[in-house]
């Protein structure tokens, strides 16, 4: 008779003709998610009974287990739908994002200054004094911010560049922000229409981090609140 865990509970095979590979229920298995090593599958019936024998292999197989560190090394780094950090920075160099650093549309702003200073500075009860803000304009985006460009990024790559692919892309980028949408001006221009405001973040977004795909040669501009 065989024994053991792992002969008296053997792991269910897939059965002709179902929606399985291996271990793995399309539609159903979890994905990221490895079993863990099961040890048994290592040692003979024979041997089973073997307490010596079996506690050697059970600590062996815990203390080389790698199931924890390839099911962190999946959700970290190899999906794109849960990497973080370092992984989703890896994603955006596959795709070509160019990083995750935005350049800012927009100036230093005016604030409070004598005439020796030149353009910018105004004088009393016209602007603020100087806070020492940032000395540039660059924005470094957050994971939940950097994610969704890199998906743009990737339907950018494949897609074929025409006005509902495009459309799709800014629908994809800006969800859940009303209509947005270009159109050809027919003039060598196309537009970009959005019908809720855009954030700085997101302004940059369309103008600065060349995911979104533009005609050669054409003049492409901003239309929103």
């Amino acid at each position: 008779m065989p024994q053991g865990p792992g002969a008296l509970y053997p792991h269910p095979s897939p059965v002709p003709g179902s929606n399985q590979i291996g271990l793995f229920e399309i539609g159903v298995s979890p994905i990221g998610t490895i079993p863990a090593f099961d040890v048994w599958t290592t040692i003979l019936n024979q041997y089973a009974n073997s307490e010596t024998l079996v506690a050697l292999c059970t600590n062996m197989g815990q203390y080389v287990d790698p199931t924890l560190n390839l099911d962190e090394f999946f959700d970290t780094i190899w999906n794109v739908d849960t990497a973080v950090g370092y992984g989703l920075d890896i994603w955006g160099r596959i795709v070509g994002t160019g990083g995750r650093v935005l350049q800012l549309p927009g100036g230093a702003g005016s604030f409070f200054g004598f005439e020796e200073a030149g353009a910018g500075s105004f004088g009393f009860g016209q602007q603020p004094f100087y806070s020492g803000g940032g000395v540039t304009n660059n924005f470094t985006l957050s994971d939940a911010a950097y994610r969704p460009l890199v998906l743009a990024k990737a339907l950018a790559n494949i897609c074929d560049g025409s006005i509902p692919a495009v459309n799709q892309l800014l629908l994809n980028l800006f969800p859940g922000q009303g209509n947005s949408y270009v159109a050809d001006g027919l003039n060598m221009t196309e537009t970009f229409t959005f019908s809720a405001p855009l954030s700085t973040v997101q302004l940059a977004i369309v103008q600065n981090s060349g995911v979104i795909p533009r005609t050669s040669g054409v003049t492409a501009l901003v239309s929103h609140p």
